[in-house]
């Protein structure tokens, strides 16, 4: 390392002579350059700063959805006041849910994000909030969107760089663990040329008794061929409002398969955009929720279909129990463009009680003429007979109930290709049966 002023002098004049040290040549040659760095980082960081204070105010401009609001028809926020999290202190994080071979690791909490072991090969580092990607699918026109952009402070870069592959997935493990604390979460992913990779994100918190407030974005690249598998799954306590957005771009030819997991959580509302950007392009969503208690879960999917010869492919299952309650509401797009659009989505619900109650809200904008766009929305309970015939070969209610649930989600389940996944999944949603 070059040294710029004698060791141990730190560039002072030495006391016991009235000579100052002489620099070299080349060290005054680098003086120029050295001071034009620091002024660029002393501008980049006061520009930063001035415009965390504008989205900072943007988010306060922005008023706190109501159900006046179409797409908060269903989700009530009365009693959430985001600005009163404001508890500090260090994190930590439990297990994680899939206990599996990985090629990078980072972990986040509300104090720090650390990146526990990083592939060669691959950018797998801090976000800078200069990347000029950052911002490009989620800006801050929304309320939880404007306040995630203002606070972020724990972000992660990951770029595979053309025609890579890795074997193993990489794992982010985000996980609250201080009462009355907020955790804001920034991803940003680009999938280059031809790479192929999966990506696991795992929402959890360090007891289930954590008061917080969980706020997430989430930016998806998968260019040119590319191939992404991402998992989302997220079992934050019974006491934590969790707000995500969730937004892909999809190039020519690549594909997007992605994995959609809600068990925990008070109540929030995720989204979930895939736009299909170039020709060829394909989307794979498979959402899997089981709500109890006095929850609530709201997923707002949209499905985007710019180019043509797209294919998206949206299918969620829930079932509730108790007092739960759901909202999914999808929306397919498709451009004047986007001919040869072959688009589908799908709800189904079961109920496992009569105060549960699921709201399903499908919808399709078609501006082009030549395209295959269907929907289907279900909900039911538990067949009787399915129950009786169950209980009368010598299982409990709840044993029955459970072989009854498992099989309703079987299918979604079978969409899902890395096995860890799908098995975490499955024991996840059998956890949530009683044993009585």
């Amino acid at each position: 390392m070059l040294a710029l002023v004698p060791s141990g002098r730190a560039g002072r004049r030495d006391p016991a002579s009235s000579v100052a040290p002489v620099a070299s040549g080349y060290e005054r040659s680098l003086r120029p350059c050295l001071a034009l760095a620091h002024r660029t980082r002393t501008t980049k960081d006061s520009m930063n700063r001035g415009r965390r204070t504008e989205l900072l105010q943007r988010y306060r401009e922005l008023p706190l959805p109501t159900t006046k609001d179409e797409s908060w028809r269903f989700t009530d926020l009365r009693g959430f006041d985001p600005d009163s999290f404001t508890a500090e202190g260090d994190g930590s994080v439990p297990e994680r849910l899939l206990d599996i071979g990985v090629s990078g690791l980072v972990t986040v909490t509300e104090s720090e994000l650390a990146i526990e072991r990083a592939p060669e090969g691959i950018t797998f580092e801090r976000l800078d909030e200069s990347h000029p990607r950052l911002h490009e699918l989620v800006g801050w026109e929304e309320k939880f969107a404007a306040h995630n952009a203002a606070l972020w402070k724990n972000g992660l870069l990951v770029v595979v760089p053309r025609g890579f592959v890795l074997d193993d997935p990489l794992y982010v493990k985000v996980a609250n663990s201080v009462d009355d604390g907020s955790l804001f979460w920034r991803l940003l992913v680009i999938a280059e040329e031809g790479a192929r990779f999966s990506l696991i994100e795992e929402y959890a918190s360090a007891t289930p008794e954590v008061r917080g407030y969980s706020n997430a974005v989430v930016e998806l690249f998968v260019e040119q061929g590319a191939k992404l598998e991402y998992v989302s799954l997220q079992n934050l306590s019974r006491e934590t409002w969790h707000f995500a957005t969730h937004h892909a771009r999809v190039e020519r030819d690549a594909e997007l398969d992605w994995v959609a997991g809600g068990f925990g959580s008070r109540k929030g509302k995720i989204r979930i955009q895939n736009d299909l950007a170039g020709p060829g392009a394909t989307s794979r969503v498979t959402g899997a929720y089981f709500a109890d208690s006095t929850q609530h879960l709201d997923y707002d999917t949209f499905q985007e279909h710019i180019a043509p010869n797209t294919t998206s492919d949206f299918a969620f299952k829930g079932a509730l129990r108790d007092k739960a309650r759901t909202v999914w509401r999808g929306m397919i797009r498709v451009e004047e463009d986007a001919q040869r659009t072959n688009a589908y989505q799908e709800n189904r619900n079961l109920l496992l009680s009569k105060a549960a109650h699921a709201d399903s809200i499908p919808g399709l904008e078609i501006l082009a003429n030549d395209v295959r766009c269907t929907h289907g929305a279900t909900l039911g309970r538990i067949d009787r007979d399915e129950l009786f015939y169950a209980m009368a070969r010598g299982l409990s209610r709840a044993e029955a109930e459970r072989i009854i649930v498992r099989g309703f989600f079987q299918d979604v389940l079978d969409r899902i290709e890395l096995e860890p996944v799908r098995e975490a999944l499955g024991n996840a949603l059998d956890a949530r049966i009683p044993d009585a």
